[in-house]
């Protein structure tokens, strides 16, 4: 790049400084990102500490969150880093607008083992299978599949087994800004899971019937073709029937005559 060109990026002496609203550029960036952003990168930006800048985001989320204004999305602030996150209600017509056709909802057995690491983590897959009284080990490889837990690393006791804590893509999927916002009451906690379930179930169902309808619409056109096949193909002549001969009566004793 050339100086003369490294001269016409700066701003020329004298003129006015542009004016940034923080909360605006900070919506911008989110935005324009659609991943978290720390608030250490944020910093940087807006010349501020990132303790700063997360005191002020978080402020801001209050007010976005619960404006008068309706949105389809929310701002979150996690420990460290915020983003802006588009709400579950509305995931159904963001699959069908983007064509996301993946979909299948958290079995009753994943639901119970994500609600106990979440309100329990770091814990072993050992734990989990003692409040469940049951084997975990499906439920579990299919919490981390999805993303909704990872491996924190290994418990410092004998054997060192791999402890287990919730995501920062858990948090997103359920609308959380942290673990602490978790529901206190059983009811709420499961009120929580079972939007998130219905919602899942939703698009699964709207799936099947979309592949149900494909497939009445195959079988239909394949009877359209068979029946235009059978009126192209000649029908062969049914062979007229033989006359039928005419049946003989015998005599009768009545009928015969003797002559004399």
């Amino acid at each position: 790049m050339t100086e003369e060109m490294m001269t016409q990026d700066l701003p020329e002496e004298g003129s006015e400084e542009r004016e940034i609203v923080f909360e605006e550029a900070l919506e911008a960036v989110l935005f324009a990102a659609g991943h978290p952003v720390s608030y250490a990168t944020l910093a940087r930006v807006f010349g501020m500490t990132p303790g700063k800048v997360k005191d002020r985001a978080f402020n801001y989320s209050l007010k976005y969150n619960d404006s008068e204004l309706q949105r389809g999305v929310i701002l979150l602030c996690y420990d460290d880093s915020c983003q802006l996150c588009t709400k579950q209600d509305y995931l159904p017509e963001i699959r069908e607008a983007l064509g996301i056709k993946k979909s299948g909802s958290l079995s009753t057995s994943s639901m119970e083992a994500l609600a106990i690491v979440a309100y329990n983590q770091p814990v072993t897959r050992f734990f989990v299978d003692t409040l469940r009284s049951a084997d975990s080990s499906y439920a579990m490889n299919n919490l981390i599949d999805r993303g909704l837990i990872e491996s924190k690393g290994r418990l410092d006791v004998p054997g060192r087994p791999m402890v287990f804590g919730t995501t920062a893509d858990f948090l997103r999927s359920f609308g959380l800004p942290s673990i602490a916002a978790l529901p206190k009451e059983s009811d709420e906690l499961m009120q929580m899971f079972d939007k998130a379930r219905e919602a899942e179930e939703k698009k699964t169902a709207e799936a099947e019937i979309e592949q149900g309808d494909q497939i009445t619409m195959e079988a239909s056109a394949l009877e359209t073709a068979e029946e235009v096949g059978s009126e192209l193909t000649p029908k062969a002549e049914t062979p007229a029937e033989a006359p039928a001969e005419p049946e003989f009566e015998e005599p009768s004793a009545d009928d015969t005559q003797f002559d004399d």
